[in-house]
């Protein structure tokens, strides 16, 4: 492994490494390394002080070392003397049992063993706005119906181009850019791959659009609701289950929509854990501004509102969009690229292990159906969901019970802040009471 970066590093012409690794919340943590050290760091790891980061760990606590992965490095393209690592934390030895990336790598461990691979994509959303936040960027960007629009989309090329531009260097074969529902909204789809790999690509990914969007003295969010009357941002997850043989698991001519009984399970597991997965695909307080949102301008959510899934239907959390996979809308953009595809890996294989069945397939446009009220919700705030986890010993046993309650703590820390915090609206509506 050594040997392995140090030529590499000559080879490529990198002189830095950024030894990087995702918190607790999402947040990507990293240390700067001369290419001159990266032996000793390969080996023995990046030194962190895991309490200065969102991890549940106390000033007390020895130095963490986050080993870098070299097979998850990449040059970046905009400063092709740096290499990015993707890495685990160490803490004594031994894996930090709650590092978001440990965590993934347990659970699609656990599957492999039980004889199957989850492949996944993602749809990584993103507004792109003024350095202030205080609006979008395109002030020409306004129509009611944007998605799509080829006037806004160009007027981003060369911001859009250079990110495109980049994956295909990068060999992640990207096959479409658009504006996407709202105005100032986009989004950049790239090839499907083993869930590890496209957790670490994701996290990438938005690193990338960022520093992209700096370079050209633009912004770059992937807040789930940063204006109330636009569309949020959605992470939609792609999944499908192979065997080792490279077979996917999914295809059944004979199958409702040409589905196997193991996608179908694999989709009750999601559904019947989907209050909890909320904690990890909706992670922070602003989510549930999407989640159960009105209307908005263009005259849909594209969020979902109830635990159901569909065929070829947006308006349900899972959509079958083909007979290869299938399309699961729970997350959005402030989700944690490794605890999502962990949540779902876990609930899904535990659906297949059980053959747990998802109900019946409904083809109603939840957005506006009468029945609506007659199907399970999703949770109204970060309090429910983290409640709900704390009540699920499935996602406990998968994703290890020690991680999820250092998550649930860490979360609840930040609710108990967000409760501290007074509003213009108390005001407004409480001062005369």
């Amino acid at each position: 492994m050594v040997g392995d970066l140090c030529f590499t590093a000559e080879e490529l012409g990198i002189k830095y490494f950024l030894i990087s690794f995702t918190d607790v919340f999402g947040v990507v943590r990293s240390k700067l390394v001369p290419t001159r050290a990266i032996g000793d760091m390969a080996k023995s790891g990046a030194g962190f002080a895991g309490f200065a980061a969102h991890m549940d760990m106390t000033p007390a606590d020895p130095d963490m070392f986050s080993i870098p992965d070299p097979d998850s490095l990449i040059q970046l393209p905009w400063k092709p003397e740096v290499g990015w690592l993707a890495s685990d934390p160490h803490m004594n030895g031994a894996p930090v049992n709650h590092a978001p990336r440990v965590v993934l790598k347990r659970v699609l461990d656990r599957a492999h063993t039980a004889g199957y691979i989850i492949k996944t994509g993602v749809e990584a959303e993103y507004f792109v706005i003024l350095p202030d936040g205080s609006a979008i960027a395109d002030s020409a960007d306004i129509q009611a119906k944007p998605c799509y629009d080829q006037q806004a989309l160009m007027r981003r090329y060369d911001f859009i181009s250079e990110i495109c531009d980049s994956m295909q260097g990068l060999g992640w074969d990207p096959y479409q850019n658009d504006h996407e529902d709202a105005n100032g909204q986009f989004e950049m789809n790239w090839d499907y791959t083993d869930a590890l790999q496209t957790a670490d690509r994701h996290t990438f990914f938005k690193y990338m659009v960022k520093s992209i969007a700096e370079k050209h003295s633009l912004r770059a969010t992937f807040m789930p609701k940063p204006f109330p009357d636009l569309t949020g941002n959605g992470c939609h997850v792609h999944a499908s289950v192979w065997n080792d043989g490279g077979e996917n698991l999914f295809p059944d001519k004979e199958g409702q929509l040409g589905l196997s009984d193991t996608a179908y399970h694999f989709i009750g597991g999601i559904l019947s854990n989907a209050p909890a997965l909320s904690a990890f695909a909706n992670p922070v307080i602003n989510s549930y501004k999407r989640i159960n949102a009105p209307p908005t301008l263009s005259g849909a959510t594209w969020s979902p509102n109830t635990i159901t899934y569909g065929g070829n239907n947006r308006t349900h959390m899972i959509r079958l969009p083909d007979d290869q996979r299938i399309e699961i809308r729970l997350a959005d953009g402030a989700t944690n690229p490794y605890l999502i595809q962990a949540g779902y890996a876990a609930a899904g294989v535990y659906g297949i292990q059980n053959r747990i069945e998802p109900g019946k397939r409904l083809d109603t446009n939840m957005y506006t159906s009468q029945h609506s009220e007659d199907f399970e919700r999703l949770p109204e705030n970060l309090l429910d969901s983290l409640r709900a986890l704390g009540e699920n010993e499935i996602l406990s046993d998968w994703l290890d019970a020690g991680f999820v309650e250092s998550y649930i703590k860490l979360k609840k820390e930040e609710w108990n802040a967000y409760t501290q915090h007074f509003t213009e609206w108390e005001k407004t509506n409480a001062l005369d009471v």
